[in-house]
């Protein structure tokens, strides 16, 4: 695979009108939209961190995708276009949104672009099924709670790979005011904040870490481009099937939070005897 990092994609999306066109990244004029650079440094930064763990995967023949929160499926697109150049790789896109109008969109830009490879559907994402299996989960965005919609997601169906990169984040601002040993931090709003936003992707992370994912936090983006730029990097370690919540229940006790992300899997009993605490 020839292009590896986010300056090549960035060219790429500026560059080839056969894809930044039907994508809508360009008026009717053909010149590109001076407000898609934050967009496209975003869909460049993390197709750069995909990419390099595509590479991981060796000759892997088929590799799906889940996009979840698809939106315009911006991100499946762009790889779908990267590897019909660059790859002997057959990519399988599944992109599934709530929104029914967006999906109508992505499946429209689908058949621009003569892609046979994608599917869209309307729904949720911890309802969606797939005939085939899963090897990488990805979210870009996914508002508040659909990124743990994202995350379990790619638990239940055993992705080997699951990455997300956050969007607004407002579970638990409301929930550590008080009652935990940080409170003469989290008193003040703008701080609680920016606290909220770091808890809540360490629930995250440490999750994942207790269902057998090695994780990594890396930047898509400066972060004066946008805040919303840390991207949660999960890989499947092998020969683990035992999950270990220990540190994750432990981090959550501290600041007593009801957090999304475990609910769905109070249906299943948890391996460390805890109880579920939905």
């Amino acid at each position: 695979m020839k292009i590896i990092n986010k300056a090549e994609i960035v060219d790429l999306l500026e560059q080839e009108k056969s894809l930044s066109g039907p994508l809508g990244f360009r008026h009717s004029n053909g010149l590109l939209k001076k407000g898609m650079n934050k967009k496209i440094n975003e869909i460049a930064g993390f197709s750069e961190q995909i990419l390099k763990m595509i590479r991981k995967f060796g000759k892997k023949k088929e590799i799906v995708f889940l996009e979840c929160s698809c939106g315009k499926s911006y991100l499946s697109f762009v790889l779908s276009y990267i590897f019909e150049r660059e790859s002997n790789t057959i990519p399988y896109f599944f992109g599934v949104d709530t929104n029914r109008g967006l999906i109508q969109k992505c499946e429209e830009t689908r058949d621009v672009m003569g892609y046979n490879n994608m599917v869209f559907n309307h729904g949720r994402t911890i309802d969606f099924s797939a005939d085939r299996k899963i090897d990488m989960v990805i979210a870009l965005h996914a508002c508040n709670t659909a990124t743990d919609e994202a995350i379990a997601k790619g638990i239940k169906v055993g992705a080997k790979y699951i990455m997300v990169v956050p969007c607004c984040q407002g579970q638990l601002r409301s929930q550590i005011k008080n009652h935990h040993p940080l409170t003469s931090v989290t008193q003040f709003g703008l701080l609680r904040s920016k606290f909220a936003d770091i808890l809540t992707d360490a629930l995250r992370s440490q999750f994942l870490m207790g269902n057998g994912y090695y994780v990594e936090l890396l930047e898509i983006v400066p972060p004066k481009l946008t805040p919303k730029n840390i991207l949660i990097s999960a890989r499947k370690i092998k020969n683990t099937s035992k999950r270990n919540l220990e540190e994750y229940y432990q981090l959550n006790n501290i600041f007593k939070t009801n957090f999304s992300l475990q609910e769905y899997f109070c249906e299943q009993p948890l391996n460390d005897d805890r109880a579920c605490a939905c």
